[in-house]
């Protein structure tokens, strides 16, 4: 069994063509397919068998696989058709063992990178996030989007502790300022207080070093600074002066603080949601229909993340409900937008992955 990495931007064509993948924009599909690899099998092989698929969402691209599940029963999935579209390892029953009818290729994709993904392209979706400065340049220029809000910075970087119920709110602090060629945005020794994105325009970056000002970096659309304001209380350790004439996205220490704490959301373990359930209570499940499809609990009804909002006039004020999804991100943006209005609603803590339905 061969792998390798998805280089080639055709594949992003592919890509698109897959359920729950075509959600995604092309930058996004380019994070996709830096993060996942190609795992090719031989006629008559087991090619999930060296798969770690509690970790990875995998799809059949190419040829015929016979899937066999635990407790009986099979599937013949055709890459890139019909059930080919959708994850081979999301079907509701775990899978025992796959034979490859014919030479195949499949795509696996490490879960948790993906997850993240969905959820920051769903709320920034939503009409308040859309809506807002931050919103709008995202909209508008790509350079941001794969900037402060890349995968690696999502999974790592400084919005990495970010609660997703708090996603939105983020999007909607920014302020726009208009900064004129030759400004010192901050000064080398000032208090650190705020983090700026460049919308547009370009900066530089210098230190004092013996005396003499030496430059750092040139920064351009897209690219951030500020960022220890946002971790720690130090000083700023070099200057920025705007080197033409640009529009900043500014966001206050102060406002990211307060988001990073977590909003006050009643979380629940499976078999308190179970327990629940029997008394009456709803699951809303709030992943996209193509996730829903396959791999959902009895009587969920799917309200995906980016139509919670549209949805309250149709809940129930009398009723309690569980939300859930994969991981407990997406799950955890909706229940706090459900709350805000009033409505009694649980989080599954940790998704369906806590709750024993990974595969």
């Amino acid at each position: 069994m061969a792998s390798r990495a998805i280089t080639r931007p055709a594949m992003q064509e592919q890509l698109a063509g897959l359920a729950l993948l075509g959600s995604l924009s092309a930058e996004r599909l380019r994070e996709v397919a830096e993060v996942a690899e190609l795992v090719g099998a031989a006629r008559g092989s087991d090619p999930l068998a060296g798969l770690p698929l509690r970790d990875q969402v995998v799809f059949l691209l190419r040829g015929e696989l016979l899937l066999m599940f635990e407790g009986g029963g099979t599937l013949v999935v055709v890459g890139g058709k019909g059930d080919g579209r959708h994850p081979v390892n999301r079907r509701g029953a775990a899978i025992s063992r796959s034979r490859a009818i014919s030479d195949v290729e499949l795509l696996a994709v490490d879960e948790k990178a993906l997850d993240i993904l969905l959820t920051f392209d769903q709320v920034a979706a939503g009409e308040v996030a859309a809506g807002s400065v931050m919103g709008q340049a995202v909209r508008s220029d790509a350079r941001i989007g794969r900037g402060i809000f890349s995968l690696a910075n999502l999974r790592h970087g400084a919005f990495a502790r970010l609660p997703a119920a708090r996603i939105e709110e983020l999007l909607a602090r920014f302020e726009r300022l208009a900064a004129s060629r030759g400004e010192v945005v901050i000064a080398e020794g000032d208090e650190g207080d705020d983090y700026y994105v460049i919308e547009s325009g370009r900066c530089r970056v210098e230190r004092q070093v013996g005396g003499v000002k030496v430059v750092l970096a040139e920064l351009k659309s897209g690219d951030a600074f500020g960022e220890e304001a946002l971790a720690s209380n130090t000083r700023r350790n070099a200057t920025v002066v705007m080197t033409t004439d640009g529009q900043l996205l500014r966001l206050g220490k102060g406002d990211f603080n307060e988001l990073l704490g977590e909003p006050l959301l009643q979380r629940l373990r499976y078999a308190e949601c179970l327990e629940r359930v029997a008394q009456g209570a709803s699951w809303i499940d709030v992943r996209y229909p193509s996730e829903y499809r396959d791999d959902r609990l009895p009587g969920a009804i799917n309200v995906p993340l980016n139509e919670v909002r549209n949805s309250f006039a149709v809940l129930d004020p009398a009723r309690e409900y569980i939300v859930y999804c994969q991981s407990g991100r997406r799950s955890s943006a909706a229940a706090f937008l459900i709350a805000q209005r009033g409505f009694r609603v649980g989080v599954l803590e940790g998704g369906l992955w806590a709750a024993g339905r990974k595969r």
